[in-house]
């Protein structure tokens, strides 16, 4: 009886575990380009678009490195840093709900644990603008590579802050 608790208790703490790592939205990739032939699956760049969940009208265009052969095909693969971002307004801007000034909108892993890709949204009050970021991070060492890209909102349309 104590082990089942035990067991349960251990059961519910990895699909806590699990959920968390889940991304916020779901990526929609667009296309992408081989970049390194392999017999078992080739490595390439991908590029995917995340809507915004809080911003309608706002889509984020994010490319990246994706490593292919076995490791890649399994998702146990570690994927490059590098990553870049573009965001456009793609429909009228209509704002949710009030926006924190800094929230992670985004994320998704990058290998089995360890590497994750991170958007930030950034409101830009005093110029009326949206400024996404991303970034990797490790858990164990971090990274500095980056990239950041702005939308600017309409006049007349002020962004609601939290």
């Amino acid at each position: 009886m104590k082990r089942a608790r035990h067991q349960a208790r251990s059961a519910g703490v990895l699909a806590a575990l699990a959920i968390g790592c889940l991304p916020f939205a779901q990526a929609e990739e667009i296309a992408s380009v081989n970049t390194n032939f392999r017999f078992t699956g080739s490595d390439r760049v991908s590029v995917e678009a995340y809507d915004d969940p809080l911003v309608t009208g706002v889509t984020c265009y994010v490319s990246r490195a994706r490593t292919g052969g076995v490791k890649g095909t399994l998702g146990i693969a570690e994927d490059p840093t590098e990553a870049s971002i573009a965001c456009r307004q793609v429909a009228p801007i209509k704002i949710v709900e009030p926006l924190k000034q800094k929230a992670d909108v985004f994320s998704d892993r990058m290998s089995f644990i360890f590497k994750t890709l991170h958007v930030v949204r950034i409101v830009d009050a005093k110029r009326n603008t949206l400024v996404y970021l991303t970034y990797s991070d490790r858990i164990a060492t971090g990274s500095a590579k980056n990239s950041v890209t702005a939308v600017p909102v309409p006049a007349g349309t002020a962004i609601p802050v939290k």
